[in-house]
Parts: structure tokens; sequence; C-alpha cells
């Protein structure tokens, strides 16, 4: 089984992270400006076998639907046109960007890293394909 993708969308720009092999650790990789992802990602995944990709589900905070929600699914339906052979999954992604922020502040990142739109989507998108694992893992153990 390949790897799996975690993606933060984003009207300007998509955070990117990956996981290791065992499907344990999920790490950054990169953000890319969304009008080049397709490219990006053609490219990225000959390199590597990616089994399946996990979108983020933005919803507010009572629940509804985010207003991105219809440009994300738009995303998916050329991304499954495009890589028919992987799968796409989503993941609720509520207080990603925030929680981001708060762990640049925790390891000192200064003022101006913690402002960095890349930066935060990339972690965005580590946390998202994290805690995807993490509930994968609870699931496998109660069964």
């Amino acid at each position: 089984m390949g790897i799996i993708i975690g993606i933060d969308y984003g009207i300007k720009k998509i955070g990117i992270a990956q996981t290791e092999n065992s499907h344990n650790i999920a790490f950054g990789v990169t953000t890319v400006e969304n009008k080049h992802f397709f490219e990006y990602f053609t490219s990225f995944q000959k390199r590597n076998d990616v089994s399946k990709i996990i979108i983020g589900l933005p919803k507010q905070k009572d629940n509804t639907p985010s207003p991105i929600e219809k440009e994300i699914r738009n995303f998916i339906s050329v991304f499954k046109r495009t890589f028919p052979n992987i799968n796409v999954e989503r993941y609720d992604e509520r207080f990603t960007s925030k929680i981001a922020k708060n762990e640049l502040l925790n390891f000192g990142a200064k003022k101006q890293q913690r402002r960095n739109k890349k930066t935060v989507d990339m972690i965005s998108a580590t946390l998202i394909l994290q805690s995807y694992l993490e509930h994968q893992k609870h699931l496998t153990t109660k069964t």
C-alpha cells in the first residue's frame, strides 16, 4: 500500500502533508499555489506510490458546511477524474489553522513565521492527516 497524502485546501494555496510507508506519522511536504496543484501532484505521484488522499472537511462551529465547501467539491471532482486510481476521503479540519498557529507559537516561531500562510497551510495539512491516522488507529483497536 502506498503513502497517504493530506490536503488543506484553500482558494489560493493548498497545504500538503504525507505519511511514511507504515502510515504512523504525518509530516509536512509543501504548500503550492492552487492553480499549480495538479501539475505539482502529477510529478509528485510519479515519484511516490500514493494510495489515498485525505482532504480536510471544513465545518463551522454549528456543524454546517463552510462556504469553501463548494470549491472543495469541485476540486475533488477534478482530482477523481485526473487520478481515478487514488482514493479520496474527507476528514474534519475544524480549528486546524488555529492549532497550527498555536503550535508555531509553542515552538518559539517569530511573529513573521506565524503569519506565513504557506507554513500554516502545510502544518494544517499535517494536522488533518495525523488526526485521520489517529482516528483510523483508534477504529482498528476497537474492533
